[in-house]
């Protein structure tokens, strides 16, 4: 696949995520991310009121909700992600009960996504983080399904936290089959390299989430 250094930065996600994440960590960041054309960034949810300048440069801002874990209510997830677009979020990477996932029913999925999306409708990009690492491939697709069913607009692969591991080209690629090209899907954890991101963009990822956007578009 050949794609432009500019082309792979509109498709990043850039990640600063961690819980000890400091105000002037954060503008350092998105000094970074403006000056690296980056297409969004994804920022803790409490500080999503200090990412004005992200904005006024044109970048997306993201955030998370029920996260690392999913293991709260959708009502809550559903209002952790209300306040965020209040506060300037224009998207949402909302981690669903991986129990649930792992189930693959796709009635309880129902229920748990269409509470979030009700939540905060569209244009509000909706992502719905599965934990990819810990499924098996009928189950990525059930979750796959329901997502669509419930107007979601993504599916990310992982949070990049959880001890099974994060992306993999398999769960992408099983991902896209599931999507049939109807719901983007991001790619996310552990995607540190140019060859990487380009790998995933091949396996069907239309979205890249990294907090090593610096090194990716260097080496493009």
């Amino acid at each position: 696949m050949t794609i432009s250094r500019a082309q792979m930065a509109t498709l990043l996600d850039y990640t600063l995520l961690g819980p000890e994440v400091t105000k002037v960590e954060l503008a350092v960041f998105i000094e970074e991310a403006i000056e690296l054309g980056v297409g969004a960034i994804c920022v803790p949810n409490n500080m999503v009121n200090l990412t004005k300048k992200a904005q006024e440069a044109g970048i997306t801002v993201a955030t998370v909700a029920g996260f690392p874990h999913g293991k709260t209510p959708a009502l809550v997830k559903g209002a952790e992600a209300r306040l965020a677009v209040q506060n300037g979020a224009s998207e949402i990477d909302v981690v669903l009960d991986i129990a649930n996932v792992k189930a693959a029913d796709p009635n309880v999925l129902l229920s748990e996504i269409v509470a979030i999306r009700e939540a905060v409708p569209s244009p509000i990009v909706l992502k719905l983080i599965l934990e990819t690492a810990v499924l098996s491939p009928a189950a990525i697709a059930v979750a796959v399904r329901a997502a669509r069913a419930a107007g979601a607009d993504f599916v990310k692969t992982s949070t990049g936290f959880h001890p099974a591991g994060g992306a993999t080209l398999e769960a992408v690629r099983a991902m896209a089959a599931a999507g049939e090209g109807k719901i983007g899907i991001k790619a996310s954890g552990g995607i540190r390299t140019w060859e990487d991101a380009v790998a995933f963009v091949e396996a069907g990822a239309t979205r890249i989430g990294t907090s090593q956007a610096a090194a990716i578009l260097r080496e493009g």
